[in-house]
């Protein structure tokens, strides 16, 4: 039954997408659009995930990023330049937070709070700019060449948002967020270091 029921899913969602991708053509043909086409197909919902993430800072950083991959042969250097805009976000994970990390006694509660920690680094891509590429007189272009200046950039600008401090930071700042919202409902918080 449950085999069943997962190949009506899958024939429907095939159904779907082929209708989408018909009415894209459809449309476009009807229109008349000379230019460049784009179409219009379903958007299918994959996944929802819970998140117990209390991010609290948000650093924006910028690196230069000059990559090259030299060959041992003559014939040049495939070489690329690159103004990498990170944007990095920090703080603590609430689902790690256990029963014995609160007490409460009477009017006061005492917190331990799970250490900080970065929950998402990235490259913002209207911000970075590929200053200069180049390819060798001899070499082929290297399309994975710029991906990997990204790669390296993203682990820079996480390693520099270390040494900056952010997990200090987010640590500072959830304190705050948790003890700002436990004085809201009248309690006195003392935070006991992890």
């Amino acid at each position: 039954m449950l085999k069943i029921r997962f190949l009506l899913g899958a024939l429907a969602l095939a159904i779907i997408l082929a209708l989408g991708v018909w009415l894209g053509f459809a449309l476009r043909n009807f229109g008349g659009n000379s230019g460049a086409t784009s179409y219009n197909t379903a958007v299918v919902l994959r996944q929802v995930q819970t998140l117990s993430q209390l991010v609290t800072v948000k650093y924006i950083m910028e690196k230069v990023v000059v990559y090259e991959d030299v060959k041992w042969f003559p014939g040049g250097d495939n070489r690329v330049l690159m103004i990498a805009h990170g944007v990095v976000k920090a703080g603590v994970d609430l689902e790690r937070l256990k029963p014995e990390d609160i007490e409460v006694l009477e009017k006061k509660v005492k917190i331990k709070l799970p250490a900080a920690q970065i929950m998402d680094c990235y490259l913002d891509d209207k911000q970075t700019q590929v200053i200069e590429r180049s390819t060798g007189l001899l070499r082929t272009f290297d399309k994975d060449l710029e991906q990997t200046a990204r790669k390296i950039a993203v682990d820079d600008v996480r390693r520099g948002a270390r040494a900056a401090g952010i997990l200090k930071d987010a640590d500072e700042r959830a304190q705050a967020q948790v003890g700002k919202l436990f004085q809201q409902m009248g309690l006195e918080v003392e935070f006991i270091s992890p």
